[in-house]
């Protein structure tokens, strides 16, 4: 594998940055800030998924899939860039341009691959659910991610074999095919136009047909139950699956579709000044910022990623949940007199197969045996209850009971 080079000196202008040095620090900066907010917010979705893992369904795994290959591509390569463009020259020329120009086109490969397969089966799911669901079950979908990493590693190393090649970009501070060998061989223009239609239009076409199909099909759905005056909350459920799936395929189009329309017009540009370097900056850029809002999408749109962050920032930070109010009404006076009980938020396990009224009668069994009075069961598994303040009638004595009957009533503030 060598770089299209006559001497040492072109070889060492190819791995020059082509822009001023603030232009690099600002690259550079900006690669970092989308490593930070990547690693944060996928890492987070990683966690989740794993802490869930067993009531995890099988269209589930898509989406760690492409959270694994966001984390990862953030972690093993972009830090090459950051550190390039801080140095302003590429750093291991044409070594570490292969690894970042393999990698990161195995993992575009990954996204791109992954991100087409949840539209094709959120179509095959809501279009044809009879038909295949007994095929998009957990087996089926592990295999599907399985394919997905063989053909993206397996496509991606063919320059490794004469069929293409991994070159700086324009700018000198990333690397990528060379989409030039468009011109200088049949094998380096077949790989590239495949590279270009089969594996970058072709995917975009499903992804962009399939969403518009799942968006007419629910829509029209939940037109004809809202027509016959039926309310159905699995309709917004869907709709709300639909729309966060449509905002994932949608935004991953739109941050990858200004560079592909740069490398596809620089395929038929043999001289440079018909595409200035910075041109290529801003695209590539732009894409990379597809491995941050995939995390976000998930959290604003599904309220089981909400409740698990809730959960996970809980048992990290206690004191986050606040204190949990509660008033209860004692006695035959009801609304008067009434106790405010004060209550750190803690989860509470019942045990498994008794209810509440035998919790009670086992908890003043046990009282009575001891000779020490009846107290109330809640208090095997909350804070002591204490009276901070009472309210009675007009001209009524004031009644304070910490021993609240069987027919107190709890009342949220």
């Amino acid at each position: 594998m060598h770089l299209n080079s006559s001497n040492d000196n072109r070889t060492g202008s190819v791995f020059t940055s082509k822009l001023t040095p603030a232009a690099d620090m600002c690259v550079g900066l900006a690669i970092l800030s989308v490593v930070l907010l990547s690693i944060l917010g996928n890492g987070l979705v990683l966690v989740i998924c794993y802490r869930r893992r067993k009531k995890m369904v099988g269209s589930e795994l898509l989406c760690v899939n492409l959270a694994v290959v966001d984390f990862l591509c953030c972690i093993c390569f972009y830090p090459l860039s950051i550190l390039s463009s801080f140095r302003h020259a590429w750093l291991g020329e044409n070594i570490t341009c292969v690894y970042y120009g393999l990698g990161c086109y195995i993992f575009g490969l990954c996204g791109m691959f992954t991100i087409t397969a949840i539209s094709i089966i959120r179509y095959l799911k809501t279009c044809y659910s009879l038909v295949y669901a007994v095929w998009l079950e957990g087996a089926n979908l592990r295999l599907a991610c399985c394919a997905i990493w063989l053909v993206a590693a397996v496509w991606s190393s063919f320059p490794l074999f004469g069929w293409g090649e991994y070159v700086p970009e324009p700018y000198g501070l990333s690397c990528t095919i060379a989409w030039r060998g468009y011109h200088t061989s049949a094998k380096d223009a077949f790989y590239v136009i495949c590279s270009f239609v089969c594996f970058t239009l072709v995917p975009v076409l499903l992804i962009v047909v399939s969403q518009c199909q799942i968006l007419y099909k629910v829509s029209r759905f939940s037109y004809s139950l809202s027509a016959r005056g039926i309310r159905n909350n699995l309709r917004h459920t869907e709709k709300r699956l639909s729309m966060m799936f449509f905002c994932i395929s949608l935004g991953f189009v739109i941050a990858w579709a200004p560079y592909a329309v740069v490398s596809f017009l620089f395929i038929f540009h043999k001289e440079n000044r018909y595409m200035a370097p910075e041109g290529f900056v801003f695209p590539a850029l732009f894409a990379k910022s597809s491995h941050i809002y995939n995390p976000f999408i998930y959290f604003y749109f599904n309220k089981t990623f909400q409740r698990e962050l809730c959960c996970l920032l809980l048992s990290f930070c206690p004191k986050l949940g606040g204190n949990r109010v509660g008033v209860t009404a004692t006695g035959h006076q009801a609304p008067y007199p009434i106790h405010i009980q004060l209550q750190e938020r803690s989860c509470v396990q019942r045990p498994f197969g008794m209810s509440q009224e035998r919790i009670d009668k086992k908890s003043k069994s046990k009282s009575k045996s001891k000779g020490k009075g009846t107290h109330n069961s809640s208090n095997r598994f909350s804070k002591p209850v204490y009276t901070c303040w009472g309210s009675s009638p007009k001209n009524g004595p004031i009644i304070l009971d910490n021993k609240p009957t069987r027919e107190s009533l709890p009342v949220s503030l």
